[in-house]
């Protein structure tokens, strides 16, 4: 039992019922824990906690605030490796990924702490002798954050540390299946001395949680990461009661190679974005369009680089893909496969669950795989890759834009005229040319079209958490 699982008003408690859920683990397929879950009078006690952590936090001085973030990042840390085991434990990606993602949460943190600091109004010239006109940047309210399983913690730090920086206090429900991180990284804020009430976590059946904290006249402003279906959702309800909403919902990333690019390096590229967090990623490319002149030698290049990734449980030394969150990815990733090897793929290398227990897969790639399958329309959330054949640019853009998603979109070539043709044309929140650049503390992370609006990260992700107010003022 995850015991007092819930952050209200500054004390962790147990939820006023006995609802439970049970906490997997992902490589093995075992109940390891069983969360509570939170009723409707937590949630309540939640909003009151929030209503009065919000008049005292916005009244701190962007000074104060940063010292406190910047003592939660030398926090987070020391406890890095903690929060690393948990992920890993619940999550399923291999502990050197983990690490990673812990390691970044201070990075989030000591921008955002550093940012609040510089969150500058100006002074407009006034037609009329004697006014002043000024512009002044004033936190939004309480905020109500919903965060993912796949990156429990890059997800939920973002947002904390966002809102916190802006003046705002926070009700955070991380995701149910990775509880254990997130309850260390809250845990940090709190033992930096952040105020009681700025920052409170539930946890709870989600529909339930979103529906009575976004309801509520508590909640200013709504931050939401996950899939569209439910992003549309909590978009039209946070649009029902006229509160601002930031969004970053699924993807279905293109991933162009011209036949001038460094095609070696580039499949390696290629197989590390597909296949990182078992390709559990909304920003991870599915969708290969690569030459003609070029695709055979990288295709041959894509699917070695895929069968020699070594499996298992993320724990484990040596392990470069760990498993899918729960049996219901490995179906879904199952029926992907099907579905388009049925419309005519071509089966390169994987296909197949792997092992007696846990949730494994094999590392997958289909090659020229029509448009009519489904993994060609459809974000698959899972490692699986298709490669398809482009007669060029022109085609490739075409193809990467087709597609309601807009996340993100990568491309790779040596012609500066095609590199700056990608950045121009690509419909998608971020590009990416020649590398992975994408998720840092300092730059904009969100979408366009279906996949959302709002960026986190960056100065626009201290902006989502704040209004503006204009004053024009005259002498008495």
């Amino acid at each position: 039992m995850l015991d007092n699982p819930l952050l209200i008003d500054g004390v962790w408690r147990r939820p006023a019922g006995r609802r439970t859920a049970d906490v997997v683990n992902p490589a093995t397929g075992r109940t390891i824990a069983a969360l509570g879950l939170a009723e409707a009078q937590d949630l309540d006690d939640a909003l009151v906690a929030a209503a009065r952590g919000f008049a005292a936090w916005r009244r701190v001085t962007a000074l104060e605030r940063a010292r406190i973030l910047h003592q939660v990042a030398a926090l987070l840390r020391k406890r890095a490796g903690t929060i690393a085991e948990h992920i890993t434990r619940e999550q399923g990606k291999p502990l050197v990924e983990a690490r990673g993602e812990a390691g970044a949460a201070p990075e989030h943190v000591e921008w955002y702490a550093e940012e609040g600091r510089r969150a500058y109004g100006r002074v407009i010239p006034s037609r009329i002798p004697g006014a002043r006109q000024m512009v002044l940047k004033e936190p939004v309210g309480p905020v109500a954050a919903f965060s993912p399983w796949n990156f429990p913690v890059a997800q939920l730090v973002r947002k904390i540390a966002g809102a916190l920086a802006g003046g705002c206090s926070i009700i955070a429900k991380p995701p149910e299946e990775a509880p254990s991180a997130c309850i260390e990284l809250a845990r940090a804020f709190q033992d930096a001395g952040l105020p009681d009430g700025v920052l409170n976590i539930v946890f709870g059946v989600p529909a339930e949680v979103s529906d009575h904290l976004i309801r509520s006249p508590v909640i200013r402003k709504v931050s939401f990461t996950g899939s569209v279906p439910v992003g549309r959702r909590l978009g039209a309800l946070a649009a029902e009661h006229v509160k601002r909403a930031t969004l970053e919902l699924g993807g279905h990333a293109p991933f162009i190679v011209a036949e001038d690019a460094d095609i070696d390096a580039v499949a390696r590229l290629g197989v590390g974005l597909k296949f990182r967090n078992a390709g559990q990623v909304c920003a991870a490319p599915t969708r290969y369009y690569v030459q003609s002149s070029v695709f055979d030698r990288f295709h041959e290049a894509f699917v070695a680089g895929a069968r020699a990734l070594a499996v298992g449980d993320g724990a484990r030394d040596g392990t470069q893909m760990g498993p899918l969150a729960n049996s219901r990815r490995v179906e879904a990733i199952d029926g992907f496969v099907r579905d388009a090897v049925a419309k005519g793929a071509i089966l390169s290398c994987g296909g197949r669950r792997l092992g007696n227990e846990g949730f494994f897969f094999e590392p997958t790639v289909l090659a020229d795989v029509p448009d009519t399958a489904r993994l060609m329309t459809e974000e698959p959330f899972g490692p699986v890759a298709a490669l398809v054949r482009v007669s060029s640019i022109d085609e490739a853009i075409g193809r990467a834009n087709a597609l309601p998603y807009g996340l993100a979109a990568f491309g790779f070539t040596r012609s500066a005229a095609t590199a700056a043709r990608l950045a121009e044309e690509l419909e998608a929140g971020m590009v990416s040319i020649n590398h992975f650049g994408l998720a840092a503390a300092e730059t904009p992370f969100g979408g366009i079209k279906d996949s959302g609006y709002g960026s986190e990260g960056g100065s626009e992700g201290l902006e989502a958490y704040q209004s503006v107010k204009f004053v024009s003022q005259a002498a008495a």
